[in-house]
């Protein structure tokens, strides 16, 4: 079996494994379950290893490239846990303005492919700014286990306070030009659909295989949006048709795409249900998209 593709590994797997890195079965769970699944010597629990992220392989744009300028900023959350931090990212060169893009994380904190997805949004001249929401509980350790562990002892209202404030942070910012789009995956899509309910004067909004707002929620957007979705990822699409009804009878400007064959998840290209096909499009669907809203 190739650990390196999703289509190799049975869709019941890749369920279970869903099931837990959102945290509704344990591990435990995933490994007496996954275990009849099990192929010679590649057991259950080599194939939750291979599924879990490898971030050698996340790095697109490298951490010095020459082209941009990282560091890491503290920003106010007054209605949340006070005091956050997240990944600031910027073209290099002579001080300027950039539309910017709020970056949300997966469920389980600022890990390195989020970060490479700020340093791909500056090489194409935007400000980047992705939030880490373990802020309060050590920032992201380093391990996505420990991570998620860590995520899912937030306090709820508090962590999406602390990620929304992200947004004015940036929209503030000197480099910025106060025009801001956002863009999150998994959860961090959650948070890109929030945004938009709640801030009126958000230009972009591009999540990946996020979970839906309420309608009345819903109802408040403004907000072009641009929705990925992953075709076999049956408990998010599911959501959809109510959230496009909302949309469509508020006049919401919108395009949504479902990529045929790919699993939730398949943008993250430090995963074996990465599908290069279906995260390339999607990433050149969003690229002009910011930049169809966010410079004209």
């Amino acid at each position: 079996m190739d650990r390196k593709k999703a289509s190799n590994f049975p869709p019941a797997v890749l369920q279970l494994f869903n099931g837990y890195i959102h945290g509704m079965i344990s591990r435990r769970e995933f490994l007496d379950r996954a275990t009849k699944y099990a192929i010679g010597g590649f057991t259950a629990t080599a194939m939750l290893e291979s599924l879990m992220p490898n971030y050698a392989l996340a790095q697109q744009v490298p951490k010095d490239d020459a082209r941009i300028k990282a560091e890491y900023l503290s920003y106010p959350s007054p209605e949340g846990s006070g005091t956050m931090r997240g990944y600031f990212v910027r073209p290099s060169g002579p001080a300027g303005k950039w539309p910017g893009v709020v970056v949300y994380h997966e469920n389980r904190g600022l890990n390195p492919y989020i970060e490479d997805v700020a340093r791909r949004l500056a090489v194409e001249n935007f400000v980047a700014f992705a939030p880490d929401a373990l802020t309060p509980v050590g920032g992201y350790p380093g391990d996505d286990e420990k991570a998620a562990q860590l995520f899912r002892k937030l306090d709820p209202r508090k962590r999406t306070e602390d990620l929304i404030a992200a947004a004015g942070f940036l929209k503030s910012r000197p480099e910025c030009t106060g025009k801001i789009g956002a863009v999150g995956f998994c959860y961090g899509g959650d948070v890109v659909n929030t945004l938009a309910t709640r801030m009126p004067d958000l230009a972009a909004a591009v999540p990946f295989y996020g979970a839906q707002p309420s309608a009345a929620d819903a109802a408040r957007i403004k907000a072009p949006m641009l929705l990925h979705y992953a075709a076999l990822d049956e408990r998010v699409d599911a959501g959809w048709p109510a959230f496009e009804a909302v949309l469509k009878a508020h006049g919401v400007k919108y395009q949504m795409f479902m990529y045929a064959g790919a699993n939730h998840g398949f943008h993250n290209d430090t995963t074996p249900r990465y599908d290069e096909a279906a995260a390339k499009l999607a990433w050149s669907r969003t690229i002009a998209f910011f930049k169809e809203n966010l410079k004209a």
